[in-house]
């Protein structure tokens, strides 16, 4: 197997991953990456980097053509942004304009798999439920409705497209869930409000090795959610993390009206730094949400989905690698 296969976001967390997985299944590898971009994780494979413009459509399609370019598993976007506005652009319109180049390729080109989220459809509030890809999408972020309007603009292009929906992505490299295991790993054990809630995550590499293999199977087509087809309770993941860590931590839940304030002060305090706050008002929509749990059946039938990790084992193959890369 040779292809020729794109990776956008190649030097992100998730787009490191999809680029081993892309290797490993013997793809030829052109890794999409900015030229400020940190890319010493990615040195030793063999890649080839290419700068896309993606405000150029004409620009985008001749890059494609000149690097052969089969399939495209577009991981890119921004997950913090001041404005839907700025959300829509990047996660939306770019999604777009490299579409629109791919089906300039007409034969050359195979398969558009593109990362989206499960926050293009947003939570459920009833706990019995399960989140189906037929649900009615009600994303309760900028960055969802963003993602979802990429959904639908990728639905009007002439070419053949997987998108998929992962929900919470963790794993070796990840940034975001590491600061969840280094709290715990330091003794605390925080959580907003005192409530149920149900949640569901998926390992990076199960991801990657999925996107991969949506290429090679051609009646693929339409919206898959991803995750590793448990549902959690909102103590497990620490639960598991303690337990592996061989750590105590002080559980404690601080006020919604608390957190809100405090989330309020950020957003505030960013706005006049001009610069996207890591905690908003918004965001608790996604935070505090009580149902986060899909049916799975769809992509295990339709692209032979068969997860590897579920949480405590992959929360041991990521604390492995902090450990071994002395991030803790």
């Amino acid at each position: 197997m040779s292809d020729h296969v794109l990776v956008t976001g190649a030097s992100g967390f998730l787009g490191y991953h999809i680029v081993n997985a892309a290797i490993e299944k013997g793809l030829i590898v052109y890794a999409a990456v900015r030229k400020n971009s940190n890319i010493k994780h990615l040195e030793d494979l063999p890649v080839r980097y290419v700068y896309l413009d993606y405000e150029n459509v004409e620009d985008l399609a001749k890059q494609l053509r000149e690097n052969n370019i089969r399939h495209i598993i577009h991981a890119a976007g921004i997950t913090k942004a001041m404005r839907q506005d700025t959300y829509d652009y990047i996660n939306a319109t770019f999604t777009l304009n490299l579409a629109k180049a791919a089906e300039k390729l007409g034969d050359q080109f195979s398969k558009f798999v593109f990362i989206s989220s499960l926050a293009a459809v947003g939570p459920l509030t009833d706990p019995a439920k399960q989140i189906l890809e037929t649900n009615t999408p009600k994303p309760v972020t900028a960055y969802g409705r963003s993602k979802l309007l990429a959904e639908k603009n990728l639905s009007g292009v002439g070419i053949s497209s997987v998108i998929l929906r992962p929900t919470a992505i963790y794993g070796p490299r990840d940034k975001d869930i590491f600061i969840l295991v280094k709290t715990v790993n330091k003794g605390f054990d925080p959580y907003i409000g005192k409530f149920d809630q149900f949640l569901s995550f998926v390992h990076a590499k199960d991801v990657a090795e999925l996107a991969v293999q949506s290429l090679f199977i051609p009646e693929a087509s339409g919206i898959y959610n991803v995750t590793d087809g448990h549902s959690y309770n909102r103590y497990q993941f620490s639960d598991i993390i303690k337990t592996i860590l061989k750590k105590t931590a002080f559980r404690f839940h601080i006020p919604m009206p608390i957190v809100r304030t405090l989330a309020f002060v950020l957003e505030t305090t960013n706005g006049w730094l001009k610069k996207p706050s890591v905690l908003s008002r918004e965001k608790l929509h996604e935070l505090a949400a009580k149902n986060w749990i899909c049916d799975i059946s769809k992509a295990k039938n339709e692209l032979r989905y068969s997860p590897k990790f579920d949480l405590q084992t992959g929360l041991e193959d990521s604390i492995a690698w902090y450990t071994k890369n002395k991030w803790m």
